[in-house]
């Protein structure tokens, strides 16, 4: 949580306490994660299946072809209204029913109330007509265990959820009256010529599957019509309750005053953690012990709070803060997890979190005194460097600080136009930014021009940890590998010993599943490797980092359980930017639309002959 969150954070810190103490927790308090792991785990999971199986029954209920008759004897008062309203209603409930029942699984609160409420309804429906009473019955059972183990759904919702759902649902129903109205203005095949606000009821009754009062000739358009305006209504009733019941993402902002206390830890205890530094970045928030000796940093992505390295700070007050965390992750329904934690991270967070771990892969670490470009392991990066050097490449390795302002401005600007893509893929081992006075930039310049770009953020008071890579694609191949063993080079005199460079997931499995003797097993574990490589990278990080030697160290992915090991498994490559929603880039399309057309020439032209003819900016569109 960030600056604006302290207060909220303060309560889930009194609270852990409290329950620490064995004091009582008054009522309505947030469950404290210590009191849930006593609670029912079967609870949500029969809910949602139960509540799933109720909105099928009430779907497939319709498609019976006798109990619609059973309501001949009230269709004399309203002819054929009675009997649609029930149909759409089953429908409406069953859908409704259907989409919650992951809500329930989650222990969301919001998805219990509205679970009650339309249970409660449809039980209603039921037994006054006296249908499908097995599912009345069912159904007043579930109801009745909901409000019964109705503290087990505590999990909040986001606020903004709520607004976005109404105003989606506001503009979709305008948008499904404007269809409406152009479609009847369109077919021209009313009866007689109707007004606007009975056209307008047309629409609105169609919107919920009941016919209105406008009559069709023939009565083919008029089923069309039906069609149309229930599809309509239902696509609205779907998008409307996805956004309403949608995981709480909130805004990842790291404040000014919780920066200095992170830097300050950082300053104490960042030797501990090659990945400390990249929790400064800007799309992470933060949660503290309450002591303030430990935090973590970390980031909400589709319903997962994500975690990446070990807890910042002292080890003896890391599950201070993991408490906190994991009952912050369970107020709102995320899945914790935690990308790329060390050994002893894991252990703590398995034993503190009642977690599973995973080995994920090795970070490379390379000791500045034992490396040397000398001997055949080296001889292809030995190649590689002697190669560029003479193609008179010159490599400069410098603090950001002591590199000018306008030099690094023209740098970042070097680096940017670089980016194969506008997306920046990173969040584990990548700080998100260029220019940070404790990072280290090591630059390779052919006649004064910069063609590569490396940065490296502080591991400690004696390491450096590899951030990014760029090159311009037209320079000489093996820049990356000539910037690093300069780097190496240069770090005595920056008062380094260790650099860890690009992490290798699965690298174990890669590099024993290709040893004579390896099993059928891990030879096709390794295939699979290979094959994603295609998208991924895998092998391709393992083979640059194995060039120069490191020495390996071991991370973990820890996660709940492997049932959720999937849904954590995307939200991570989400937030490494593997994976990327399509995104309509209205600026862009513009601006190439525009340089297609020849307008932006001329507005140049334009402006220029403004600025000739008055003197100063001319007024342009």
């Amino acid at each position: 949580m960030s600056d604006s969150d302290d207060a909220a954070n303060a309560s889930s810190v009194d609270l852990s306490a409290a329950n620490a103490e064995g004091s009582k927790v008054p009522a309505g308090t947030p469950v404290s994660f210590a009191d849930r792991r006593r609670q029912h785990a079967w609870v949500p999971r029969g809910a949602a299946w139960l509540t799933m199986l109720i909105g099928l029954s009430d779907i497939v209920a319709i498609f019976k072809p006798d109990w619609p008759h059973r309501f001949h004897k009230f269709n004399y008062l309203v002819p054929g209204t009675l009997t649609n309203v029930t149909r759409t209603a089953d429908v409406v409930i069953g859908l409704m029913l259907l989409l919650l029942a992951h809500g329930l699984r989650r222990r969301k609160r919001r998805a219990w109330q509205a679970v009650a409420a339309l249970l409660t309804f449809d039980i209603a429906i039921h037994f006054y007509h006296l249908h499908h009473i097995p599912t009345a019955v069912v159904a007043l059972l579930q109801l009745i265990a909901l409000l019964y183990f109705r503290d087990e759904f505590y999990a909040e919702g986001d606020q903004r959820n709520r607004w976005r759902a109404w105003e989606a649902f506001i503009g979709l129903v305008v948008a499904d009256i404007v269809i409406g109205l152009t479609y009847i203005l369109l077919a021209r095949g009313l009866r007689e010529d109707y007004s606007l606000s009975t056209r307008v009821w047309e629409v609105l009754t169609g919107l919920v599957g009941v016919s209105g009062p406008v009559q069709w000739v023939p009565e083919a358009r008029g089923d069309l019509f039906n069609i149309l305006t229930s599809a309509l209504g239902l696509f609205t009733l779907v998008v409307t309750a996805y956004l309403f019941l949608r995981p709480a993402e909130p805004r990842a902002r790291l404040g000014p005053a919780d920066a200095v206390r992170v830097r300050e830890l950082l300053a104490k205890h960042g030797d501990r953690d090659s990945l400390g530094y990249f929790a400064l970045r800007d799309d992470k928030s933060v949660i503290w012990s309450p002591t303030g000796k430990a935090c973590i940093c970390y980031r909400v992505v589709s319903g997962v709070m994500l975690a990446s390295g070990d807890p910042i700070g002292d080890p003896e007050a890391w599950p201070g803060a993991i408490a906190p965390f994991m009952d912050e992750a369970a107020r709102h329904a995320w899945a914790p997890a935690v990308m790329g934690c060390s050994e002893l991270g894991a252990e703590v967070w398995c034993r503190e979190g009642d977690l599973t771990a995973l080995e994920l892969g090795d970070e490379a670490i390379v000791n500045v005194a034992d490396f040397s470009l000398s001997g055949r392991s080296m001889r292809n990066v030995r190649q590689m460097v002697n190669r560029v050097a003479k193609h008179g490449y010159v490599a400069d390795v410098r603090r950001v600080g002591e590199i000018p302002p306008q030099e690094l401005n023209s740098i970042v600007a070097a680096a940017d136009s670089w980016r194969g893509s506008h997306t920046e893929r990173g969040f584990s081992m990548a700080l998100g930014r260029i220019g940070d006075d404790e990072c280290v930039l090591a630059t390779a310049t052919e006649g004064g021009v910069v063609r590569a770009v490396l940065q490296l953020v502080p591991w400690g008071g004696d390491g450096l940890s590899l951030d990014l890579m760029r090159r311009d694609k037209a320079a000489q191949p093996g820049l990356n590998d000539f910037l690093i063993v300069e780097t190496i080079k240069a770090a005595p005199g920056l008062g380094v010993k260790r650099i860890s460079l690009n992490f290798a997931v699965f690298r174990a499995a890669l590099e024993r599943g290709e040893r004579i003797g390896a099993g059928p097993v891990l030879r096709a574990w390794r295939s699979v490797l290979i094959f994603m490589s295609k998208w991924f990278q895998i092998e391709s990080l393992y083979k640059f980092n194995a060039k120069f030697c490191p020495v390996w160290q071991p991370r973990f992915f820890v996660f709940p359980s492997t049932k959720d090991a999937p849904r954590i498994a995307l939200a991570a490559l989400q937030a490494e930017a593997f994976l990327v929603r399509p995104k309509l880039e209205l600026r862009r399309i513009a601006r190439r639309t525009a340089r297609q057309l020849g307008l932006r020439r001329l507005r140049h032209r334009l402006r220029r002959e403004g600025q000739g003819g008055t003197g100063g900016r001319a007024a342009l569109p």
